[in-house]
């Protein structure tokens, strides 16, 4: 019997990656447009990549199974 294909998620795919120790990175939000009004604390965070929590990894790994 054939194995069946798991469709990856359109969104999950443009926003997330799987490191090789197997962590879901991403990149982190307010950092397009209006960044005068913006904290300079706020940017340097932003300019990072983040590590998804131990709650939400298993998640995000669902919706990119081939990643």
């Amino acid at each position: 019997m054939a194995k069946v294909k798991v469709k990856t998620h359109s969104g999950a795919k443009k926003r997330f990656t799987v490191t090789g120790s197997g962590k879901v990175k991403f990149q982190h939000t307010n950092k397009r447009h209006r960044l005068t009004a913006k904290p300079h604390k706020q940017k340097r965070i932003a300019r990072n990549a983040g590590v998804a929590g131990a709650t939400n990894a298993p998640t995000v790994k669902k919706l990119i199974p081939y990643a």
